[in-house]
């Protein structure tokens, strides 16, 4: 079951912002930027992508954990599959 319902194509261009930000990232080091100016990249990119981590995991939790129409089971998985989200970015 897909995760983005709702807002595919805003999604879809955040993460097109996120991969020009990379490409920026990518042409500071092989152009020899200042290394401050390379980490405030970096550390925009991080900030980026912890943004669309946090987008997805609320669509996966409303959709696939909270929402009334799903059983027990699903509702289980769903849970299941977020606490491997958390457990193995969230550190």
């Amino acid at each position: 079951m897909a995760h983005i319902r709702s807002n595919k194509e805003q999604v879809t261009a955040r993460i097109r912002r996120i991969a020009g930000q990379v490409a920026a990232v990518e042409r500071a080091v092989a152009g020899d930027a200042p290394c401050a100016e390379t980490l405030h990249q970096v550390a925009a990119i991080r900030g980026a992508v912890a943004g669309l981590l946090d987008e997805i995991v609320e669509e996966h939790l409303r959709t696939h954990v909270a929402d009334p129409a799903l059983s027990a089971e699903e509702r289980l998985r769903g849970a299941d599959e977020l606490a491997v989200v958390i457990r193995r970015y969230g550190k």
